[in-house]
This record gives C-alpha cells, sequence and structure tokens, in this order.
C-alpha cells in the first residue's frame, strides 16, 4: 500500500478570492499568504478552539492597513481578525476569514521621549523587546504578563493586558496615552484624552470618526449611572468596551473603547504609552506553605505590607516545574523544606529607591509572615529574601512558565484554558477558590492553580480530554457553573484573558440595555461586523450571533485520527499551543529557523500543526491504514518501485499537501533545542524524522540527503587518504558540483594527521577479551574514548587532547573502534539505516558497560543521540550503557591529587552548543568549575544558534538562513569577546560555523585543560 497524495482544499471562497486579488493589484505593499500549510498555522493560538483562515496577510505599514479596509468596504461579507503574539488563551484573534498579522513588520519604536517619560511604538513590537530597548534608560512598560518574550504590544491592547504588579503599575489601558488605528472602512483614527468641548467638536463632522464620539459621548454619558453600577470595582475587570473610563471627569478618550476590545473595532498600527522608571533595587521573598489555602489566606496580610505584587504556585505546577530544565537554575533560590512540606509558595516583591526601604519593607513582611494564620506562622514552612536581579528574573522565568508546564500532565486530559482567569475581590479569594476546588472535585478532576493574588485572579486549568465528546460537552457545563460561581462572589469569568469564545456570556451579566448600547459604538466602528465578528458584541441591526464556547475545537477536528497514529506521532499531539517557541530573544535557543524566517510554520508549535493536519488527512483517506506501522507502512525504509517514485516526482502534476509539510519540516534544524526549552518537551525531530521517511516512499530524496546520510561511513573511507580528499574538495569544479549538483557547501577537510597516527603513542590497543580477564579495580585505570565521525575525521586535534588529558590524570586511555552513531541518518530520515547502527553501536558499548568501563565521547550532541533517540527507537534493545561527556567526566575525576594548580587565572569565554546547554543546563557551570579548578576564569556567554547545527549549514539551500542565525547570536558576541581573551566554543559544528564566517577556528575547552593541567 502506497503513500497517497494529500489533495487539500486550496480554492479560497469565492470573495476572498476576489479580495486578495484585488490587494495585490492595489498600493498594498506587505506579503499575502493563501497556501493550506499557512492557514493552518494560523488556526490555533493557546486556546482549545480552532479556525482555518481564507488567508494571512502581512501589512507593512498603517497605509498597507489602509489599502486593506478601503477595499473592504466594497466587499463587506469579508471579515478580518488581527493578530499579534498570538498567545489569546480564549480564540480571541482566531477566524475563519483573513488573519491580519502585525507582528511581521509593525514591530518598531518610532518615538522615546525620556524626558516626558513616553514612547510611540508600531504595534507588532514585542513586550520583553521593547523594554530591552528602555532598560539602558532606566524605564520600562510595566504591565507584565507570561508570554512577554512573544507577546506583543497590540495583542496587549486589545485585550487590556496586565499581570504581575497590576496593584502598583495598573493594566495596559492605564499607560495608553493615544493610538492610531484604522477602521473598517480604511479611515485612520487617532484616539487621545481630549475636553468635552473638543470630543463635541469632534462629534460635528461628517466622517466615521464623528460617528463614533456622538455615539461613545451618549453612551456613557447617559448610562453613566448604570455603567457604574454594573461594572465590577476590580482592579482587573476586563470589560471589552470600557464604558467607565471613557469618561474622565470633563474629559473624553475613545481610546478605552478600543483597548480591551480584542480587535472587534479597529486595526491598532501605533501607540503612544506611559513609561515607569525601574526602582533601582529590588527583592523578592518566597514563602513556602503546608497548603495551598494557607498560601491564598495569607495573601492579603502580605498586601498590607506595601508589597508590589504577591504571586502564588501551587503544588501541581512546582512539581512541573521541578522537572523541567527551568527548576535547575532557580531551586537554591526557595527555602529548603521537604517537598511533602512545599504545597504552596507566594512570591512577594518590594521594589525600592534605597536599602533603607528594602530593609523597612522586608522587616514589614516578617511581622506579616507571623500574622494571619494562626498567628504563629505554624502553616508557613520557610521563607527565603533574593535581592539579586538575575536571580529574581531566573525566579519569575519559572512562573511565567507555569501556563505551559501545566501541559506536561501525563494521558489524554490535559489542564485547558477556558476558566482560568476568574477575578474575584481579593478578601473573597480563598473562599471562591474553596467553591471552584470543591466544584472540580465533584467531576473528577485535576487542576493546578496560580496566579495573581494580590488583584484576585487566579489561574485555574482543570484537566479535560476534549476529544471525547462528553468531556468537551462537561467543558460546556463547567463554563456555565464557573460564571454563576464568580457572580456568586462579586467577580467575573473573564478578569484577565479577555473574553474570546466566552463572549456569549456578555449580555446576561451586562443587561440588555448596557449590552445594546455597547452593540450600538460597535455598530458606528464596524457597521458590516468584519472586525473579527461574534467577539465582544455584534451591531445593533445585525443578526449575526456571538461566538461560544460550543464552537469548533482542535480536539475535535482531530477526533478522526486513530489514537494509534497520534501515539505513532505524539510529540505533536503535546503542543498546548503555548507559543513560548515564538520566542524573539536571540540568545534564546529555542527553535533557531523561527528567528529568521519570521514565519510561524517554521516553529515547533507550527511544524505540530502541519504534522496533525497531515496525520488528519491520511486518516481521512481510504488507502491509508489506521497506524503508521500498519500495512507496510512501518518505520523501516520503504522499498518502493524507483520508477514509481520517480513519476511521482517528477512526472506528477496532482497537487500534494505533503510538499508543504515537508518544506516546513525540511526547515528544521533538528537542535533538538525544543525537547527541552518547550514546557511540555515537544520534540520536532522525532516527528519530523518519521514524517520523513515515509514521504520519501513516494517521492525521490534529494542527494544532499543520501550524502548526509551516509557521512559516517563515507568519512572514515575518505580518511585513508585525507590530503587527496582535501585537495579534490578545494577544487573549483568539485565545489561547483557538490554545491549546485548536490545540494552542499562548504565541506570540510580532513584532520591529518589522522586520528590513529596522532595518539598511538598515548593509548593502549582496544581488546575485549584482554580487558575481561582482568579484575574490576584494573578495569577503572581504562577511560575508553567513543569516537564520532565529526571530531575522530574532522577534528581529530579535540580528540588528541582530550586523550592527553586522560594520560595526564593517570589513566589509560583507549580509543573505542569505530561505529557509526546513526544521529545523521536519523536526522534525514532513514529510520531502517538509524536503528541499524544504533543497534550495532548499542552492542558495542553495553559490552564495555558490562565491564565497568568509563566512556568518554568528544561531541556532546552525539552523546546525547544515544541518552534520547536510542532510546526512543530501540527501547529495551539499547540496553544500559551510559557515555559521558567531557565536562561530566572531568567534574567527576578533577581531585586535588590529579592536578597542580596552575594559578595563572587567564581568562577565558565560552559559547557552547545550544544542543548540550538546553539538554544538560549543568554544562556551563561545570565547565566553570574545572576551570576554575584549574586556576583559570571562564566566563559563559549567552548565545542561541550558531546556525550550523550539524549539517544544516552546509546544505546550500540553508545557508542564507544559516548565515543570518550566526549574524543574529553569535557574530557580534564572538568578535567582541576575541578582543579581550580567548573565545573556547563546545560544540564542533559551532566551531565549524566560526571558521566559516571568521577565518579562524576556536579551540575546544578541554585544548585549554590539556594545557592547564600539569
Amino acid at each position: 500500500m502506497t503513500l497517497p497524495a494529500l489533495t487539500v482544499e486550496s480554492n479560497l471562497a469565492a470573495q476572498y478570492k476576489a479580495f486578495v486579488e484585488r490587494l495585490k493589484m492595489s498600493a498594498f505593499t506587505g506579503d499575502i499568504e493563501t497556501a493550506y500549510s499557512a492557514r493552518i498555522a494560523h488556526a490555533t493560538d493557546n486556546s482549545v478552539y480552532y479556525k482555518v483562515p481564507q488567508a494571512i496577510i502581512y501589512p507593512k505599514s498603517t497605509e498597507d492597513c489602509q489599502c486593506i479596509g478601503k477595499l473592504a468596504s466594497h466587499f463587506p461579507d469579508v471579515a478580518f481578525s488581527a493578530r499579534g503574539g498570538g498567545t489569546g488563551t480564549n480564540g480571541q484573534s482566531l477566524t475563519d476569514g483573513i488573519v491580519v498579522d502585525i507582528r511581521r513588520y509593525l514591530n518598531e519604536i518610532i518615538e522615546l521621549n525620556l524626558e516626558e517619560g513616553w514612547v510611540r511604538v508600531q504595534a507588532g513590537i514585542v513586550k520583553d523587546s521593547l523594554n530591552d530597548a528602555l532598560c539602558p534608560h532606566g524605564l520600562f512598560f510595566s504591565p507584565d504578563l507570561s508570554t512577554s518574550n512573544r507577546a506583543t504590544l497590540g495583542g496587549m491592547i486589545s485585550t487590556d493586558a496586565s499581570g504581575q504588579g497590576s496593584l502598583v503599575y495598573g493594566k495596559t489601558s492605564d499607560h495608553v496615552i493615544g493610538l492610531k488605528a484604522v477602521l473598517a472602512n480604511g479611515e485612520i483614527i487617532e484616539t487621545a484624552k481630549i475636553s468635552r468641548d473638543e470630543a463635541l467638536l469632534k462629534a460635528s463632522g461628517c466622517a466615521s470618526e464623528a460617528a463614533i464620539y456622538q455615539q461613545a459621548m451618549r453612551t456613557c454619558i447617559q448610562h453613566r449611572e448604570g455603567i457604574l453600577k454594573t461594572f465590577p470595582r476590580l482592579n482587573r475587570f476586563l470589560t471589552g468596551y470600557d464604558l467607565e473610563h471613557v469618561v474622565d471627569g470633563d474629559n473624553i478618550d475613545i481610546g478605552r473603547l478600543i483597548t480591551g476590545a480584542e480587535g472587534s473595532l479597529a486595526f491598532v498600527t501605533e501607540a503612544t504609552l506611559t513609561l515607569d522608571k525601574i526602582a533601582p533595587l529590588k527583592a523578592l521573598v518566597n514563602i513556602s506553605y503546608r497548603s495551598f489555602d494557607a498560601a491564598l489566606r495569607h495573601a492579603p496580610v502580605l498586601v498590607k505590607a506595601k508589597a508590589t505584587s504577591v504571586e502564588t504556585i501551587d503544588s501541581t505546577v512546582l512539581n512541573f516545574a521541578k522537572t523541567d530544565i527551568v527548576w535547575h537554575s532557580i531551586h537554591h533560590l526557595i527555602a529548603d523544606v521537604p517537598d511533602n512540606e512545599l504545597l504552596g509558595l507566594n512570591l512577594v516583591e518590594f521594589n525600592a529607591d534605597s536599602a533603607e526601604e528594602t530593609k523597612v519593607h522586608i522587616e514589614q513582611l516578617e511581622v506579616a509572615i507571623t500574622q494571619g494564620i494562626g498567628r504563629d506562622g505554624s502553616s508557613i514552612t520557610g521563607y527565603s529574601v533574593t535581592y539579586d536581579k538575575p536571580d529574581i528574573q531566573r525566579i519569575y522565568a519559572m512562573r511565567k512558565k507555569a501556563v505551559g508546564l501545566l501541559g506536561k500532565v501525563k494521558g489524554n486530559q490535559k489542564p485547558i484554558a477556558f476558566a482560568e482567569d476568574t477575578a474575584v475581590p481579593p478578601e473573597n479569594l480563598a473562599d471562591f477558590i474553596g467553591e471552584f476546588r470543591a466544584l472540580l472535585d465533584s467531576h473528577n478532576l485535576k487542576y493546578g492553580m496560580f496566579g495573581h493574588v494580590d488583584a484576585g485572579v487566579l489561574h485555574v486549568r482543570p484537566a479535560l480530554d476534549l476529544s471525547d465528546p462528553q468531556q468537551e460537552a462537561l467543558m460546556h457545563t463547567l463554563s456555565d457553573e464557573v460564571v454563576a460561581l464568580v457572580a456568586k462572589y462579586g467577580g467575573l469569568m473573564w478578569g484577565e484573558h479577555g473574553k474570546g469564545f466566552r463572549s456569549e456570556y456578555g449580555p446576561a451579566f451586562f443587561g440588555e440595555t448596557l449590552f445594546n448600547e455597547m452593540r450600538k459604538i460597535k455598530a458606528v466602528f464596524d457597521p458590516h461586523n468584519q472586525m473579527n465578528p461574534g467577539k465582544i458584541c455584534t451591531p445593533i441591526e445585525s443578526d449575526d450571533k456571538l461566538v461560544s464556547v460550543k464552537d469548533i475545537k482542535r480536539a475535535g477536528i482531530e477526533r478522526v485520527i486513530p489514537v494509534s497514529i497520534k501515539q505513532d506521532v505524539f510529540p505533536a499531539f503535546e503542543c498546548n499551543g503555548n507559543g513560548l517557541c515564538f520566542n524573539y530573544e536571540p540568545t534564546s535557543p529555542m527553535c533557531p529557523s523561527s528567528k529568521v524566517t519570521h514565519d510561524r510554520r517554521h516553529t515547533p508549535k507550527g511544524r505540530a500543526s502541519m504534522l496533525r493536519e497531515w496525520t488528519r488527512l491520511l486518516s481521512l483517506s481510504t488507502k491509508f491504514g489506521t497506524t503508521l506501522e500498519s500495512e507496510g507502512l512501518s518505520y523501516k525504509q520503504f522499498k518502493s518501485n524507483f520508477l514509481s517514485r520517480f513519476k511521482n516526482s517528477i512526472l506528477s502534476n496532482k497537487p500534494d499537501f505533503s510538499h508543504e509539510v515537508k518544506e516546513v519540516m525540511d526547515g528544521c534544524l533538528a537542535c533538538k533545542s525544543c525537547t527541552h526549552q518547550c514546557p511540555v518537551n515537544i520534540d520536532v525531530p522525532h516527528f519530523r524524522s518519521i514524517f520523513l521517511s515515509i514521504y520519501y516512499r513516494r517521492y525521490l530524496r534529494p542527494l544532499k540527503d543520501m550524502l548526509v546520510a551516509n557521512i559516517e561511513t563515507i568519512a572514515p573511507l575518505s580518511a585513508r587518504a585525507p590530503k587527496l580528499h582535501n585537495a579534490l574538495i578545494e577544487l573549483k569544479w568539485v565545489k561547483r558540483f557538490l554545491e549546485k549538483q548536490v545540494g552542499y557547501k562548504d565541506a570540510p577537510q580532513l584532520s591529518y594527521p589522522t586520528l590513529t597516527s596522532r595518539v598511538k603513542a598515548q593509548t593502549v590497543p582496544f581488546d575485549l577479551q584482554r580487558l575481561s580477564q582482568m579484575n574490576t579495580e584494573e578495569r577503572k585505570n581504562y577511560i575508553a574514548v567513543v569516537q564520532d565521525p565529526f571530531t575522530s575525521y574532522y577534528d581529530a586535534a579535540s580528540v588528541e587532547k582530550l586523550i592527553s588529558v586522560i594520560y595526564k590524570l593517570g589513566f589509560k586511555p583507549m580509543v573505542v573502534p569505530y561505529t557509526p552513531n546513526g544521529k545523521p541518518a536519523h536526522v534525514k530520515g532513514f529510520l531502517d539505516k538509524f536503528e541499524k547502527q544504533a543497534i550495532k553501536t548499542a552492542n558495542l558499548l553495553n559490552q564495555l558497560h558490562a565491564l565497568d568501563i568509563t566512556m568518554v565521547g568528544t561531541d556532546a550532541s552525539l552523546v546525547l543521540c544515544y541518552r534520547d533517540e536510542y532510546k526512543k527507537y530501540l527501547r529495551d534493545k539499547r540496553g544500559n550503557f551510559f557515555v559521558h561527556t567531557i565536562d561530566e567526566w572531568l567534574d567527576l575525576v578533577l581531585t586535588e591529587k590529579h592536578i597542580v594548580k596552575a594559578m595563572i587565572k587567564k581568562r577565558f569565554s565560552l559559547l557552547a552548543h545550544c544542543s548540550e546547554k538546553t539538554a544538560m543546563p549543568a554544562l556551563t557551570t561545570r565547565w566553570q568549575s574545572i576551570f576554575e579548578k584549574l586556576g583559570a576564569n571562564l566566563t559563559v556567554q549567552p548565545s542561541g544558534c550558531c546556525g550550523m547545527a550539524g549539517t544544516y549549514g552546509h546544505e546550500a539551500s540553508h545557508y542564507k538562513n544559516s548565515k543570518a542565525l550566526y549574524e543574529l547570536s553569535w557574530s557580534g558576541v564572538f568578535k567582541q569577546c576575541s578582543t579581550q581573551h580567548e573565545v573556547l566554543v563546545s560544540g564542533f559544528s559551532c566551531r565549524s560555523q566560526v571558521a566559516r564566517f571568521e577565518g579562524k577556528k576556536p579551540r575546544h575547552p578541554i585544548a585549554v585543560v590539556n594545557e592547564l593541567i600539569q
């Protein structure tokens, strides 16, 4: 049975096709995407909902947004939704119309006024990016949120976002001086706080702006009493259209209607915002509790201690954090209490201008710690105080990751967002949560909790399996029950994350009169209901319906996929849409491809979305089985007829969605940072290799894939005549052939002298039989160096230095006979080849393991393959062998009796391989400790991906992105550091990339260790 071609409905609905064609012929300068893959990438956000848009439009300017609006006035049936970071938890930006994505281009700081403390920005700028630019000036945009490294200012404005510290700093709307926005008809409207007389003057005009001012004043002034009575007195009250604050004394500000409107009134393109001064001193007190209820009930006392913010986390989230890479950096900052006593944690922050002020705050808090709970603090198990700002940021990084960490729950039931931002008066929070928990417990549901107890907002995510229709129905029931519960305690369901698909609850909450006034406002802004229709409200004369929590969900769409297929590529189905892979930071190793493509398809979330849709289409095909392993579709190399694949590749004109998926997968660097950086540990290289193995059962493989997959067998053959090989690959016609015909660029030189000739004098022969005859104590003196194709054949000097260090430390080094690791074959989806190579290598290494021989590998990325891919694919066949990385082994053996400290205090910098530092978070501190023991100073430089990632950077099709990644994260750091001291690089591919663009190859840290050890 062969893999079928997957034809997708690529034709747009008639009105959308006509709109797109007209837009292309207009003055519009941005990008337009109608490919099915692009639409699928925008079909989800951080919610459970699912809407496939008709097209994605990326405007480059306000004028481009005007083009969209002016043209839209001729297409009243065409709908739009603005999208920023795509981090909404309630489907705010999802649409089956056109997505207007502002993040790609509209992301600049336009003007910064330091004297008056304000900034004017384009709406697509990421919040943390803005603050990075403001930090040198001692200023910051204060509304904080857990998605701040990928959320845009436009999205924050659209949802009136707040977060930690809102009692002091307020919400986004409290910082908006003015907005520039484009209406549905293309008219530009600029908002600011103006006097009533000025507002009346604007209302006397004839443009859309006049009608907006007329209706805004009529509603907000005439219905003032009803507004004040209906709107709760809550810090986090998010209405949708902020009718209360449009009127401020004798001033009018219609911008307060747009903030929180979820894009249902206009496209926001620019914003002028007030800034706050960064407090010079911070202190964070981490208080541990024996119960979560105790933490909640103690919070009001902590707030009274004049805290800037009080954040809380329950034991469920803390336990997930302990299994994540993030815990490694902060566990020592939390009070040292037994795990069974850490069932709640309050994070209490103080900002101050002086040490004396900080001291007063802490003294006040210490008094508060002994109050409130039994007055003796018996429910408090301990507390610790952190003053270091980087440490405080690391603790908050754990708290911010909490949303995604909840997705690590095992099984089909996953914590989901639908009632996770309830807001009640803080004094009612503990009782409210008690009833909320009782409600969830009555349905036998698991859940995690965290949030902003100072503002009465707690995030609660019940674990449900929405692929089960009964549990989907339970979600709808729970939504209704939570709405009633928050009303009982004087709160509301949408305290922080907006309404989105919860808009159906608006009419009951606001009442008929006020809700109709909101509909009148919608009508003057957007009479044809084109801007994010169904969200917040509909125009007053419209029969259109509001969206509902019962709308289409991702799990429902994917219900047709057999469970067995989901299990085959399970990481793709683990993605919960939290979007951490959209992280803009250049020094973050998370998904380098997205940082240079600015394309949501080229992220772990995007690739997971592609694969899920691909398997859904396969499941709908009558030609496909119920699992990827049945009907001859196993992971093993498919032995199809060459002619058939040739016809499919060359002669067939059939459209196939598989090509779009393949293009997206091909952009992955297989660096595996997503495996550890993603809160749910999604593993794109795993399901990517499976996809490629299946894709190439229908289509021909390119020559470059054949070359890469066989590099482990080619390298040792070429090394028999290294001089000849090196001379050949330097010939111009050979280079041209490799680049143009094969697709391979800048082939590396083989090492000469070879490894064998370099280390012959210091190594003992490898002899398993002889080793087996020794006693255990004798074998402890032997260290086996496990070869890999890259260092052994292309960087033998580094292996030589490792062997020298082993020898100097009094051990007997021996080189394990070379056997392919299999990683290159795995990366390219040659899973049959990978399995054969892995089994052979595992068998050899298990023989050494049985003899208790310590094994060390030179290149960490290939060592990690033994720990990850070998376990996933070989399972029980893998055995129990363990290969140390160089730093792991040195950390174990370096003691005073082995070394004499040089005490030269020479300074070095380390740029670490992204795969290493994400899989082994202790890597950098181990290297620093090793150098410290040897009397040298090693500084770890923050960096992202160098852009090489194995052989990715050598492929001609990736060269442009590879170079861009190097320039983004490595180039500047390397140049700056190398002028001050020597830069060391731990990864082979990273050293190759530096040599390629800097003209000099940096050394592996082991080379310096060899010099320092006497």
